[in-house]
């Protein structure tokens, strides 16, 4: 038995040819590239009344350094006026900076750090 070709409903248009693009709407994907966040350093200054050791055990406990590297860094503190102890992203940078003033407050030390972008 021969099989016929189904007729469309009359309420549905009959497409006789194809459309060939015209009119049609194409939406194209574009990659989304974020950039990396923005860093910053902090960095200590020096000044004539902080004694060293606090310096050094401040960059211990809160840029987990050791204890050669933050007496390195402290040394660079004292002979240059100021040294970076860190680069982090913008958000870990300022509570690093707030942590070292809250220390520095409650020694009753008058150690400044800031944070640059880097």
């Amino acid at each position: 038995m021969p099989s016929k070709r189904p007729t469309p409903p009359p309420d549905q248009p009959v497409i006789s040819k194809p459309d060939n693009g015209q009119g049609s709407v194409v939406a194209e994907r574009k990659a989304a590239r974020t950039k990396p966040p923005r860093m910053y350093q902090v960095v200590m200054l020096n000044d004539d009344f902080t004694p060293m050791e606090f310096v050094v055990m401040v960059l211990q406990e809160y840029f987990r350094l050791d204890i050669d590297a933050a007496t390195q860094i402290m040394l660079k503190i004292h002979h240059d006026g100021r040294a970076v102890c860190g680069v982090f992203s913008k958000d870990v940078a300022a509570t690093k900076v707030e942590l070292v003033l809250a220390a520095a407050r409650r020694a009753g030390h008058p150690l400044q750090c800031i944070m640059e972008a880097a």
